[in-house]
C-alpha cells in the first residue's frame, strides 16, 4: 500500500470529520440558550415568515452551490447537475459552520469529486477558484453595503469610520484589478506545478453575480424572521447584513456570532430591539446553518453508505 493512496485516504476522510467538527461548532453556538429561549424565539415568529425564510436559506444554498458548477466552467470539466448541487449543498453547509471555508469546505469536495474522476490538481484549482468568487463578491457587496448602511452602524468614532472608508477602498481596488486581469491578463501563474489562469471576464462577472445572489438569499433569511418585529427598510438592512457577513466570514468565526449582534445593535438601538434581535438571531442560526447541516448530514450518510464499498475496493 502506497504512501499516496494513504494521504489520498486520509485527505477523503477529513470531509466528514470536518461535518462532526461542523456538527459540534452549531451545537456549541446554539448550547448558549436554554431549550425555552429556543422554542420562544421561534413560536413568536409567524408560521409564514418561517416559511419565507426557510424558501431563502434553500435557494441560497442553491446559489451557494453555484460555485462549484462556475468552478467546473473554470477547469473546463462537466459533471451531472445533481453532483455539484450536492457537493456545494454539503459543502457549503459544512464550511458555514465549522470556519475556515477552504481548508473544511475543500475536504468535503476532494471526498465528492475524487471519486467523480476529478484529478487533486483541478480540485485544488475548482477551490481556490470558489476561494475567489467569494473574495470578488465580497468586495462587490462591502461596497454596496458602504453605500446602503447608515453612517452610525459603523460606529461613532472617527477611526472606526476611517478604518471602514480604506476597507471600501480596498475593495473597489481588489474588484477593479481582478476585472482589468479578467480582460488582459492570459499568463499562467503555476504554484508547486498547478497552472491558475484568469478566468476570462465573462466567468468574472458571473463570480460577482452568484456571490451577490447568494448573500441577498442569506439576509432575506433574517430579514423575514426580524420584519415581524422591527420596522426596517430592506435596503438599509441589506447594508447592514452585508457589513456583518463579510466581517463575520473575515474574522473565521464559524456563523459569525458575535458580528451580527454588533452590527445589527447600531442599527437597532434600544433595550427592546436588542431583545428582539436576540430572538431573530436564533432564529436565523436554526434555519440558515442548523437545518442545511441536518439535511446535508442525512444526505451524506446516504449517499456514503450506498457507496461504502468503493472506500473498501479503493
Amino acid at each position: 500500500m502506497s504512501i499516496s493512496y494513504i494521504l489520498n485516504k486520509i485527505v477523503s476522510w477529513l470531509g466528514l470529520f470536518f461535518f462532526i467538527l461542523a456538527a459540534y461548532m452549531i451545537y456549541h453556538q446554539l448550547s448558549r440558550y436554554s431549550m425555552e429561549e429556543l422554542k420562544t424565539a421561534l413560536f413568536n415568529i409567524p408560521h409564514k415568515n418561517l416559511i419565507y425564510a426557510a424558501v431563502a436559506s434553500f435557494t441560497g444554498y442553491i446559489a451557494l452551490s453555484t460555485y462549484d458548477f462556475l468552478a467546473l466552467k473554470y477547469i473546463k470539466k462537466k459533471l451531472a447537475a445533481w453532483k455539484w448541487i450536492l457537493t456545494g449543498f454539503v459543502g457549503f453547509a459544512v464550511s458555514n459552520n465549522a470556519g475556515h471555508a477552504i481548508v473544511s469546505g475543500g475536504a468535503v469536495r476532494y471526498r465528492f469529486y475524487s471519486r467523480w474522476g476529478i484529478c487533486p490538481g483541478d480540485i485544488v484549482k475548482m477551490v481556490t477558484f470558489s476561494g475567489f468568487t467569494y473574495l470578488v463578491s465580497c468586495f462587490f457587496l462591502i461596497i454596496i453595503g458602504y453605500i446602503l448602511t447608515p453612517e452610525h452602524a459603523f460606529g461613532g468614532n472617527e477611526s472606526t469610520q476611517f478604518s471602514t472608508f480604506i476597507t471600501v477602498l480596498f475593495s473597489v481596488a481588489g474588484l477593479a484589478i481582478y476585472l482589468w486581469g479578467s480582460l488582459y491578463y492570459k499568463k499562467d501563474l503555476v504554484i508547486k506545478g498547478i497552472a491558475f489562469r484568469m478566468p476570462n471576464i465573462k466567468l468574472a462577472i458571473e463570480q460577482v453575480i452568484i456571490g451577490s445572489i447568494d448573500i441577498t438569499m442569506a439576509s432575506l433569511v433574517l430579514y423575514s424572521v426580524l420584519v415581524c418585529f422591527v420596522e426596517i427598510d430592506f435596503v438599509t438592512f441589506l447594508g447592514a447584513f452585508i457589513i456583518a457577513q463579510v466581517l463575520g466570514v473575515y474574522s473565521q468565526v464559524p456563523g459569525g456570532l458575535g458580528v451580527f449582534e454588533l452590527v445589527f445593535a447600531n442599527i437597532l438601538p434600544g433595550q427592546d430591539n436588542h431583545a428582539i434581535l436576540f430572538g431573530a438571531l436564533i432564529a436565523y442560526r436554526i434555519i440558515y446553518y442548523l437545518l442545511p447541516l441536518i439535511f446535508s448530514g442525512i444526505v451524506l450518510s446516504l449517499y456514503e453508505f450506498l457507496h461504502k464499498d468503493e472506500d473498501i475496493v479503493g
